[in-house]
């Protein structure tokens, strides 16, 4: 994957045109990888809450771009379109608000070559369209969504990789061997404005409205949470002792009859670990990854700390502290994925809205995250049980 350094919610009509070539090779390129093992047909891709066969999320990306700079979408409404699609049934297969999730694995799609053109064919005629646009922030913000949306789906198709057991080519994610470092940073008592400014450029309907947060005197590790670290927390018996896990964090651990991170093996007497379908030695220093909201709620309550509120990650985050390193892993936050005051659905109306109160927020980034994406006013989120994702954790006190 090519680093382009300068943020996607400022990008320009040229910086645009490249960011959007990248992210389809990005995407063609890992679909490829999960085709040569046999999963491009859906009929050979097990059936999983956390994934989506691989041929689906191939004409989804397109067809997203298409909805909304092509057709002229105004909202992701199933009318909302000035005109029809490329694909005589594009909206009856890639809509990702009237398809459901287990249907994916049943629809008549088109063959792989046949979804490739479609994807040339619409990267090609967006790209046309961007060069003859106006450079504003209201002409560019369809451009932009889409950049968005396919960068998040090729890390999705990433970490699909890594839950099939698929080899990833090097060279398509950054350098991910960095790390761990666990000094405390003390941070004063402060009032911040969550969301930032927000007057120009791209802004995700769930950083609005900015608004002021005063975030009390606070303590926080430097880096995530280390694998050695968390071996200690596993070798003490963390995952048998139900005083480190909450009622919900109990039913989650009874259901998956575990007692080490997803991918941890025990080899010889020395902890190794699953990374795309080879078994590695883990490495002691690095951030821990692929743990649940629960694994690191109980780690916490083992070690004594917490962790952080999304607020306080941000303060640290922006405060211009050296030392505070993020960027290799999403990280779990304290924070259930709520609205800011004042929020209203942007035009793509199931970004955020459906899922507030359900999912709990992360911060940050991961090695597999574009840094244009790349953001400390980003707000993630997902469903406690979920390990699947590139996800690590740091932990925080007063």
């Amino acid at each position: 994957m090519s680093s382009i350094n300068s943020s996607f919610r400022h990008a320009k009509p040229q910086q645009l045109a490249a960011a959007l070539q990248d992210a389809r090779n990005y995407t063609l390129s890992l679909f490829d990888c999960l085709a040569g093992m046999g999963y491009d047909a859906p009929t050979r891709v097990p059936y999983l809450a956390t994934i989506n066969p691989p041929l689906w999320e191939l004409g989804h990306t397109a067809w997203f771009a298409e909805w909304y700079i092509l057709r002229c979408a105004a909202s992701s409404h199933p009318a909302a379109a000035q005109h029809p699609s490329l694909l005589t049934y594009g909206d009856d297969w890639f809509d990702s608000n009237t398809v459901g999730h287990r249907s994916r694995w049943s629809l008549e799609l088109p063959v792989a070559g046949a979804l490739k053109t479609y994807c040339h064919e619409v990267l090609d005629r967006v790209l046309d369209k961007l060069a003859r646009e106006a450079a504003t922030d209201a002409a560019l913000y369809p451009y932009r969504l889409a950049l968005a949306h396919e960068d998040m789906h090729g890390e999705a198709l990433l970490y699909t990789l890594q839950t099939l057991g698929v080899a990833a080519p090097l060279g398509l994610t950054r350098d991910e061997a960095v790390h761990s470092a666990r000094a405390q940073i003390a941070y004063p008592g402060a009032t911040i404005v969550l969301g930032g400014e927000q007057e120009e450029g791209f802004v995700f309907d769930n950083e609005r409205l900015a608004h002021p947060c005063y975030v009390p005197a606070f303590r926080i590790d430097a880096g995530l949470v280390s694998n050695a670290e968390y071996a200690d927390f596993v070798a003490d018996g963390g995952y048998q002792d139900r005083r480190y896990w909450g009622q919900a964090g109990s039913a989650w651990l009874m259901r998956q009859e575990r007692s080490s991170p997803r991918y941890w093996r025990r080899d010889a007497g020395q902890w190794r670990s699953e990374r795309f379908g080879r078994l590695c030695t883990l490495a002691a220093g690095e951030p821990v990854r692929h743990v649940s909201l629960y694994e690191a709620q109980a780690y916490c309550a083992w070690a004594g700390r917490r962790l952080p509120s999304e607020a306080e990650w941000e303060y640290a985050a922006l405060s211009g502290q050296a030392g505070f390193n993020w960027g290799q892993l999403w990280e779990w936050t304290a924070s259930s994925f709520e609205p800011y005051p004042g929020f209203v659905a942007d035009a793509y109306r199931e970004y955020s809205a459906p899922w507030f109160s359900t999912h709990q927020v992360l911060r940050g980034a991961s090695f597999a995250t574009p840094s244009r994406v790349g953001s400390a006013r980003f707000r993630n989120f997902y469903t406690p049980e979920r390990d699947d994702m590139f996800v690590g954790f740091r932990t925080c006190a007063r």
